[in-house]
C-alpha cells in the first residue's frame, strides 16, 4: 500500500463519522464563500476608481440637495476640469425591481466620465433629447432594451407633475465601460437633468451631488479642502471626498460589511474547529496501538507525524473544496438571476482566501493529535498505558 492509500484508508475507516464531518466543513466553506464574495462586492466596486475625481455632497446628507449655483464656482477653481450635477431618481423597473438611475448633464457627464463610451452622435441625442435616457450594457442585455424603445421607468421619490410615478424615457444609447472593470459596473441608467427638473413635482432644482474631474489626482487633497472651506458657514456646507472614498462611505452606510462577515464567520469556524478537533482527536485515540505497531516497524516519529497531518489537510481540503465549489456554482446562479443589480462572483480573491483558511484550520486542529502521535512511546502505546 502507497503512503497516499494508507492516509486515504485511514480517514475513511469511519465512513459516517467521516462523512458528517466533512459535510460539516462543506456547509462552513460554502458559507465562508457565499458571504467573502459578498464582502469583495461592497468594496471592489470602489477599487478602480482611484482619486482623479472628487464627488461634493451636503455636509450633512447626501439626500439633502445642492443648489445649482454652486456647479460653475467649483468649476472655476484651480485644478478642475469639469463638473455634473448628479441626482439620484430612485428609478423602479416594472413591479419592484429597483435600478441605479440617476439624472446627470449629458455632455458633462460625459467630460467627467470618458470611461463610458458610447458614439458621439448617441452622446449629441443623449444631450438634444428632452425625453433621452442611456442605459449600460449590462442593463440593457438583462431586460431586453433596444435603442429607439420607449421605457416606462417608475420613481419612489420623484412624481412627475401631474401627480404620476410613471415616467417614461426614449432609449437613445447604450453605454459599455472601456476595460473589463468598467464593463462589469455598466449596470446603471442615465435620464436628463435638464428634463427632471423641468418635469418632477417637488421643483427639486438642484443636484444631489457633484461629480468633478481633476486635471490632476495629485490635487485631490487640496482642490477638496478648496471646495469645502468656500461654502463653510453657508446655508449649503459642503462635504467633499475621493469618488473611492464616497463610494466606501456609501456601502458602509449598509453597514461595515466586512465586520458583519467577520462576526459571522468567527462562530462558525469556532464551532468547526470544535467539531474537526473532536474527530481527529478520537480517531488518533482509537489508533495509539496501530500508531506503536508502526514505529515498531521502523517509522520515524516524524513519518507518523506526517501521516497525522496529511489525514487533517485532506479532510478539511475535500470539505473546503467542495464548499467553494458549491459557494462558486451558487454565486453564478444568483448573478444570472439577478444579472448586473447584484453581480455575485466567487473570484479568485475568495478562493485564495478559502485555500488559506483550509491551511489554517487543517493546522489549528491536526498539530495537537500530530504531536501526540510523534511523542507516543512503543511500549506504553502496546501496554494501553
Amino acid at each position: 500500500m502507497t503512503k497516499t492509500g494508507f492516509v486515504v484508508a485511514n480517514l475513511f475507516r469511519k465512513k459516517i463519522r467521516t462523512t458528517l464531518t466533512i459535510l460539516s466543513i462543506v456547509m462552513a466553506f460554502l458559507l465562508f464563500g457565499l458571504l467573502q464574495s459578498v464582502n469583495v462586492l461592497f468594496n471592489s466596486g470602489a477599487d478602480f476608481l482611484g482619486t482623479a475625481r472628487l464627488i461634493t455632497q451636503n455636509r450633512l446628507s447626501f439626500t439633502q440637495s445642492l443648489p445649482m449655483r454652486m456647479m460653475p464656482e467649483i468649476e472655476r477653481l484651480p485644478g478642475v476640469a469639469a463638473v455634473t450635477p448628479s441626482q439620484w431618481f430612485g428609478g423602479v423597473w416594472q413591479e419592484n425591481t429597483q435600478l441605479i438611475a440617476l439624472a446627470v448633464d449629458p455632455m458633462r457627464f460625459h467630460q467627467v466620465y470618458p470611461e463610458w463610451q458610447m458614439s458621439e452622435a448617441q452622446w449629441k441625442q443623449f444631450a438634444d433629447t428632452r425625453t433621452a435616457m442611456v442605459a449600460g450594457r449590462l442593463l440593457a442585455e438583462q431586460y431586453g432594451w433596444k435603442v429607439g424603445q420607449k421605457i416606462p421607468i417608475s420613481s419612489n421619490i420623484f412624481p412627475m407633475k401631474n401627480g404620476s410615478k410613471d415616467w417614461t424615457f426614449d432609449l437613445v444609447g447604450i453605454v459599455d465601460g472601456k476595460d473589463e472593470e468598467w464593463k462589469r459596473q455598466a449596470n446603471q441608467v442615465w435620464i436628463n437633468h435638464a428634463y427632471f427638473i423641468e418635469e418632477n413635482q417637488f421643483g427639486a432644482n438642484g443636484a444631489g451631488i457633484y461629480l468633478i474631474k481633476l486635471k490632476k489626482a495629485d490635487d485631490a487633497k487640496k482642490v477638496a479642502q478648496t471646495i469645502d472651506a468656500m461654502f463653510e458657514n453657508s446655508a449649503d456646507e459642503t462635504k467633499t471626498q475621493t469618488e473611492k472614498d464616497w463610494n466606501l462611505g456609501f456601502a458602509k452606510q449598509i453597514g461595515d460589511i466586512g465586520l458583519i462577515v467577520r462576526w459571522i464567520m468567527f462562530p462558525v469556524f469556532f464551532t468547526l474547529l470544535l467539531v474537526v478537533g473532536n474527530t481527529m482527536a478520537q480517531s488518533i485515540r482509537e489508533r495509539v496501538p496501530e500508531l506503536a505497531v508502526l514505529k515498531t516497524l521502523g517509522f520515524s516519529d516524524g513519518s507518523v507525524l506526517g501521516f497525522v497531518m496529511a489525514e487533517t489537510i485532506a479532510l478539511c481540503a475535500i470539505g473546503g473544496l467542495i464548499g467553494m465549489s458549491l459557494a462558486t456554482a451558487i454565486g453564478l446562479f444568483i448573478q444570472q438571476k439577478a444579472g448586473a443589480q447584484f453581480p455575485l462572483n466567487v473570484d479568485w480573491s475568495v478562493w485564495v482566501a478559502g485555500v488559506i483558511a483550509i491551511l489554517v484550520l487543517s493546522v489549528a486542529v491536526g498539530l495537537m493529535p500530530a504531536l501526540r502521535a510523534k511523542r507516543l512511546k512503543i511500549v506504553d502505546a502496546l501496554a494501553g498505558r
